[in-house]
């Protein structure tokens, strides 16, 4: 499965341009009205010898079987994510922040869980939205309360920390990497 993204200039125009403006593409798409022009392509813009405009594009391909786990971020997980990525992670330690948006000890942990990967950058670090639809994830990974971290190592649970509990999880997380 591939997106095509097309870029267009920086300045973004009006979405309320008519399907008669003189950008002169026939198809429009919900993409390209984003980005400005609801024919893909902004007004007078050359287009080369087969039709196309010569605007950069990029391809972006989703395959959850190719997923790489970032190191030095924390990256935003879903039941469809979260398993990939911990196999993708290989036998680097996976940190999971279990948490909720209305959880104010939750608001308060999340700049230091930030802090934390952009230190331990030999670990990786995620962060699951305890809402409805990661319903089955939470509670396959046992979540009671929130914040809660787990920690992996080879795709199972190896230490948890419940709570904003900041001194614990640091203290978690140097035991696992000198295990």
């Amino acid at each position: 499965m591939a997106l095509r993204i097309a870029f267009s200039s920086p300045s973004i125009r009006s979405s309320t341009a008519s399907p008669s403006s003189s950008c002169g593409n026939q198809a429009p798409s919900s993409l390209s009205r984003f980005l400005g022009c609801p024919h893909g392509r902004s007004p007078g813009e050359p287009l080369t010898a087969s039709g196309r405009s010569r605007r950069a594009a990029v391809v972006v391909r989703s395959n959850l079987e190719t997923a790489v786990p970032a190191v030095g971020q924390v990256t935003e997980v879903d039941k469809d994510t979260f398993w990939p990525l911990v196999k993708a992670a290989g036998d680097r330690i996976v940190v999971l922040d279990m948490y909720t948006r209305w959880c104010g000890p939750c608001k308060v942990m999340a700049p230091k869980f930030k802090e934390l990967s952009e230190k331990h950058l030999d670990v990786v670090f995620m962060k699951l939205d305890c809402n409805q639809e990661n319903r089955s994830l939470a509670k396959e990974l046992g979540i009671k309360v929130v914040p809660t971290f787990k920690i992996l190592k080879d795709g199972k649970v190896a230490k948890e920390v419940t709570g904003a509990k900041y001194d614990d999880l640091v203290v978690a997380i140097e035991t696992m990497k000198s295990s």
